[in-house]
């Protein structure tokens, strides 16, 4: 028989040691969250999750709570709701949230919540932590004014690409979430993964490069296989008017699970490289180069190599493949010189 209790009035099964968030989700009922994190520690941070369980002395925070058997537990009670939006409000007290301007404006949690609540007016004074945005290094800008202090950044940079270059910092109403005991990402221990971008849940965390190129509503996202190394990293294209405006992992995708390095999520400019070569081109005599057609090209490298292996053999000959082709072009690439050059001399510039 297995373990059951009672959500919203209805029996649920449950798995021993699972929490009431995930429990509730799997029994059709999500709970609201904004510092939950899968496969951190659960830290109930936000207080939006809370929910009402029958015989507790308070409302207890959904993603930190193990369900018990026979619990019952309200999701949906109004105690629940007024407590959530009470919450919310807090939160939007504690910056500055102007959406009209933000880059996360339509992928934004609180802005849902605050939404789904109604909130149109704080009854709480709008505090300003007087923390400057940063915004030194070329990939991330870092808006403490929005900072809801859920500590989803320091999880995913903790628990889960584990750089450990961000944590909790000063305490009370100075608290703030820093990087090298509160220096800028530039001289803290930060590789630029942009797992914190991906993760914050509001506007504190953005992409420079992607600041006023498109609203999320704008955008259209097309899955592919990052071209950087052989592991197959899933990622997701936003593009808008044909052109990429940021990349982000896919959520749950094997192999990477959300994750990206530095260059899969921000180093897609050189698609756009005006130095980019069109088409062949082949070297004269005068050393000059001049354009040519692809089949010219490949003809004049075929003979070349003929030339090559009939006077110094196939080991004369060694291969490089492109860090940025896919395996099935390297894979390819290494059957051509071993099969049909008859050489091993065939390496991957993965340094690149």
């Amino acid at each position: 028989m297995s373990d059951t209790f009672f959500l919203n009035g209805k029996e649920t099964p449950f798995v021993h040691g699972q929490m009431i968030l995930d429990a509730a989700k799997n029994g059709g009922i999500e709970i609201p969250t904004l510092c939950y994190l899968k496969g951190a520690t659960p830290t109930g941070a936000c207080r939006i999750c809370l929910v009402e369980v029958k015989g507790a002395r308070s409302l207890i925070a959904a993603c930190s709570t193990p369900v018990t058997q026979g619990m019952e537990v309200f999701t949906d009670s109004e105690l629940v709701h007024r407590a959530r939006k009470l919450n919310v409000e807090l939160l939007l007290s504690s910056g500055k949230h102007n959406c009209i301007t933000c880059e996360a404006n339509g992928n934004c949690r609180l802005q849902d919540l605050a939404y789904f609540y109604k909130i149109t007016n704080l009854q709480f004074e709008e505090s300003d932590r007087g923390y400057a945005t940063e915004d030194e290094n070329p990939f991330i800008v870092r808006n403490f004014s929005k900072c809801i202090l859920c500590g989803r950044c320091v999880q995913a940079c903790n628990e889960v690409v584990v750089n450990r270059a961000i944590s909790h910092g000063y305490r009370g109403a100075e608290s703030k979430i820093v990087t090298g005991g509160d220096q800028p990402y530039n001289n803290s221990e930060c590789v630029f993964c942009g797992q914190c971008v991906q993760v914050c849940p509001v506007g504190a965390l953005t992409e420079k490069k992607a600041k006023g190129l498109g609203r999320p509503w704008e955008t259209q996202k097309i899955r592919t296989t990052c071209p950087y190394c052989g592991v197959g990293c899933q990622q997701l294209l936003h593009v808008k008017d044909g052109k990429i405006v940021k990349v982000t992992a896919v959520e749950d995708a094997q192999p990477n699970q959300g994750r990206l390095c530095v260059k899969g999520r921000f180093a897609y400019d050189f698609i756009y490289s005006e130095e980019r070569l069109k088409t062949p081109l082949i070297r004269e005599a005068n050393g000059e180069f001049r354009e040519a057609s692809w089949d010219e090209a490949l003809d004049l490298v075929a003979t070349k190599f003929k030339e090559i292996i009939k006077k110094d053999g196939p080991d004369a000959i060694a291969g490089v493949s492109c860090a940025r082709s896919i395996n099935e072009d390297s894979y390819q690439m290494q059957k051509l010189f071993r099969a049909v050059i008859g050489t091993n001399n065939i390496d991957h510039c993965a340094r690149t």
